[in-house]
């Protein structure tokens, strides 16, 4: 089925830009929220990527927008009238269901009876959210296969992973069903799928976006969106940054609007370069000369690049203690379903990788495993100290980047490995320091990636993403391997 013409004319037109047609009184928010409808009836039935919707919500909301656009303040909101979606995981919208990716949760249809704060402000900020996206279970996996819902796939190649945890996001954005949609990321959650898609997807500094009312200090997630470009992140940074009431980290201000860094100068940058993993892991070939492409590139722009990194890259204690930090929330997370339930959750509730994680974590002892830095974290979240000496080798590409105080980036240079993306992962100064410096190398990446970051459009069918987007049944039968071993207690390699 053909699309409409405003379906098909703003299927991939930035958010900024929409809003702006909004604000122009050229379309309204309902017309601009049935095309993105239009687009999810047409594209989301191949992609499964929006789980839960709530349209005729949303058509409120979008007309009550419409009604107070000609005097009301709230019209220069920088995203008036633009549709978006939620993920399926943490972020609450009063009224609305959440599934967190977990059968049980959905079965029982649960609806949140308050509104995070970060969705507070997606809504302040002009957006319509008529929707979920889908996540794995409790966003434990790099991919998006939850039993709850199903298979997520990749709108450039239906054979490939859109990634995970958001991979429902990454799915919904590359396809054009929305210019934008709510993400967040522990251990690579928003950049993997930004990856796999040809995204820009930026994991910002702890503290930087609220976690109220549920977030606290001892938590990896931190959340954002995934996103077509780079003005469209640091517009919605710009607009959603700050603490909440309760919030135990805070970073601090920027210098300067995010917005103002898009396309300024920057001087001459110093640029460390990494294109391997230090513990050993095979990384592919042209994912090696992706990277040193981007250094190329950067140096032709007047920085200064060399092979260099933090020495704590080179921890290998890391992976293994972030893999049984990692188990514990997962512990956590039954702790919480149980509590939801109002019984004990039992493994018909639960997907096996994170009954596996949660029994691992239930009878090991954080003494043992975590650095003291962490202890008194993680006991004040569990109640009881417990651990896991578990998935210590997966996916440790995402792990060693995983410093939750600094900011991370996944984006397209416009190279492709035949129909695949190649995406590179850009990381900041720690948000100790002001937070516009963190930021202000998005000026050389957008001039490096001429603003959009990538050109082919998908259709819903051809084209793909980074290595890391096995086809799925790979990926299944390798899961299920690795689950195995370490269900029968041997290392995961």
């Amino acid at each position: 089925m053909a699309l409409s013409k405003l379906a098909s004319d703003t299927r991939f037109m930035s958010a900024l830009d929409q809003a702006r047609l909004v604000r122009e009184k050229k379309v309204s928010a309902l017309e601009l929220l049935d095309a993105a409808i239009e687009r999810y009836e047409t594209y989301n039935p191949k992609i499964n990527a929006v789980n839960i919707v709530w349209l005729e919500h949303a058509r409120e909301l979008a007309s009550r927008a419409d009604a107070k656009r000609t005097d009301d303040p709230s019209t220069r909101a920088p995203f008036f009238g633009v549709p978006t979606l939620f993920k399926d995981l943490g972020l609450m919208y009063a009224g609305q269901p959440l599934s967190q990716g977990n059968k049980a949760t959905k079965a029982i249809n649960y609806v949140p009876q308050q509104t995070s704060e970060l969705a507070a402000r997606f809504i302040a900020a002009g957006f319509i959210p008529f929707g979920r996206t889908n996540s794995c279970e409790w966003g434990s996996l790099p991919v998006t296969e939850p039993e709850a819902w199903g298979a997520t796939r990749n709108p450039h190649d239906l054979s490939r992973t859109c990634g995970g945890s958001s991979g429902g996001a990454g799915s919904a954005v590359a396809a054009g069903i929305v210019a934008l949609a709510h993400a967040s990321d522990g251990g690579g959650s928003i950049r993997i799928p930004a990856s796999c898609n040809g995204l820009v997807g930026l994991k910002p500094s702890r503290g930087r976006i609220s976690m109220a009312p549920l977030g606290d200090e001892a938590g990896f997630s931190v959340q954002l969106a995934v996103t077509h470009t780079v003005a469209d992140t640091a517009a919605l940074l710009d607009a959603v940054h700050g603490p909440g009431v309760g919030d135990g980290v805070v970073a601090p201000p920027p210098e300067r609007p995010f917005i103002q860094e898009v396309g300024a100068s920057v001087g001459s940058l110093r640029i460390g370069l990494l294109d391997h993993d230090p513990h050993g892991v095979h990384v592919d070939v042209e994912c090696r000369d992706a990277a040193r492409n981007t250094a190329k590139l950067l140096e032709s722009l007047g920085h200064h690049v060399e092979e260099s990194w933090p020495d704590a890259l080179n921890d290998a204690s890391f992976p293994p203690r972030f893999g049984a930090m990692w188990a514990t929330t997962q512990a956590v997370s039954r702790d919480s379903l149980s509590a939801l339930l109002g019984r004990p959750a039992t493994k018909d509730d639960i997907e096996a990788v994170n009954w596996e994680q949660a029994e691992r974590a239930s009878k090991a002892s954080a003494l043992r495993n975590v650095p003291t830095r962490r202890v008194a974290m993680v006991e004040r979240r569990v109640r009881s100290p417990r651990h896991a000496n578990a998935l210590t080798h997966t996916l440790p590409h995402r792990i060693i980047r995983q410093r939750p105080e600094r900011p991370a980036q996944a984006l397209t240079p416009g190279e492709r490995m035949g129909a695949l993306h190649r995406t590179i992962q850009h990381v900041g100064a720690t948000s100790d320091q002001p937070a516009a410096r963190s930021h202000r190398d998005w000026a050389a990446r957008r001039r490096a990636t001429r603003g959009r970051l990538w050109a082919r459009r998908p259709v819903v069918a051809s084209g793909g993403a980074t290595r890391i987007c096995c086809p799925v049944e790979e990926f299944f039968a390798h899961r299920t391997r690795l689950t195995s071993r370490w269900a029968n207690g041997h290392p995961l390699d």
